[in-house]
């Protein structure tokens, strides 16, 4: 009886440790099943992409400057509407001359008299009648005082506020009346026919950069216009590695400090792989794409190149067919089990963003 019980006992301990054993098993493959994360991938394929850089530019005035009189006083004349066009030459403004015009007409009296005694005395060294010195004395009296009206000319010049150029003025900031100094800022004038666009490109792309090349800008929702450069800065500045250039804009006006787009033809269309942005996780000194290999999130390093409205272009790193995830990046592991949760293409993805 004993050697039965003892056979029982011992079945009965095998059949209880096989069965944690199975549940054991059981609980780790639910465990494994719960970890894999959920993604949704994008099966790397090639698309054309028009070899085409973008770059930012700020709209910039051909000519532009503040408005600001040479002299103080007070003004007598102002012609600085809001915002009107003006052409070249035209006057602004006038600054209170009446001493200055009193001191010419007092110098111009002088001159007439100093000159009347010049020539009598000119006549006189003619038959000798006075000495060398007296009508040279005389002579430099008359070259002083046209000097002296000179001056005053430059002076009285200086109180009359000329446009340098034609271009629209700003707000004007003076009334009449006022009395201004060479500081005040009488208003602001801005040649908007043709306009200047600024823009950077990378050092890399500074062969495409040449004088008399044309670029397309692109204005809010305005068609292209073309614009043709005009010069670039002859240094890369040496923090962002990038090219300063301009190009001159004709044609109808956009508002100097304007935002605009600028695209340069890189060359003709080549075909490549598309990743949607949002993708790539950027490292301290890489780029990364997940692509599901074995159930497995793989971390892969890749090279971009050119940027799209719908992604990136990835010159080095995945091959065609890959399956790249594309959202729960986030979540995943290196070489964790992941789940495809639906195959995304780059059209819906680019709606999505």
């Amino acid at each position: 009886m004993v050697s039965v019980y003892k056979k029982i006992l011992f079945a009965s301990i095998c059949i209880f440790a096989l069965s944690c054993k199975s549940k054991k098993e059981e609980a780790t493959k639910q465990n494994t099943t719960q970890q894999a994360t959920l993604v949704d991938v994008i099966i790397a394929g090639t698309q054309q992409l028009s070899n085409t850089i973008e770059a930012n530019g700020n709209v910039v005035a051909n000519e532009s400057l503040e408005i600001h009189p040479e002299v103080s006083g007070r003004l007598t004349y102002l012609n600085v509407p809001d915002g009107a066009s003006v052409s070249a030459g035209t006057i602004l403004a006038k600054i209170n001359d009446a001493d200055l015009q009193a001191q010419l007409s007092k110098s111009k009296s002088q001159l007439s008299l100093a000159e009347k005694t010049e020539e009598r005395l000119r006549k006189l060294l003619a038959v000798n009648g006075i000495n060398q010195a007296d009508y040279d004395a005389a002579l430099n009296s008359v070259n002083n005082i046209k000097a002296d009206i000179q001056l005053l000319k430059a002076q009285i010049d200086k109180t009359v506020v000329k446009a340098p150029f034609a271009g629209v003025l700003g707000l004007r900031m003076v009334s009449p009346g006022a009395y201004i100094t060479p500081q005040t800022i009488l208003a602001t004038l801005q040649e908007t026919n043709k306009v200047k666009i600024d823009f950077t490109v990378p050092a890399i792309y500074a062969d495409l950069i040449k004088r008399g090349a044309t670029v397309s800008i692109i204005n809010n929702n305005e068609p292209k216009r073309t614009a043709v450069i005009v010069a670039t800065e002859t240094e890369i500045n040496t923090t962002t590695r990038n090219l300063k250039v301009r190009a001159l804009l004709g044609g109808v006006p956009i508002n100097p400090g304007a935002f605009v787009k600028v695209l340069i033809d890189a060359g003709k269309q080549i075909n490549s792989i598309v990743i949607p942005t949002n993708a790539i996780i950027p490292d301290a000194t890489s780029k990364k794409l997940i692509v599901v290999k074995n159930g497995k999130g793989t971390f892969v390093n890749v090279e971009t190149g050119l940027r799209t409205s719908s992604g990136v272009e990835i010159t080095k790193g995945i091959a065609v067919g890959d399956s790249v995830v594309v959202t729960g990046v986030l979540f995943v592991k290196p070489n964790a089990p992941v789940k495809i949760k639906s195959v995304k293409n780059l059209t819906e993805l680019t709606k999505e963003q």
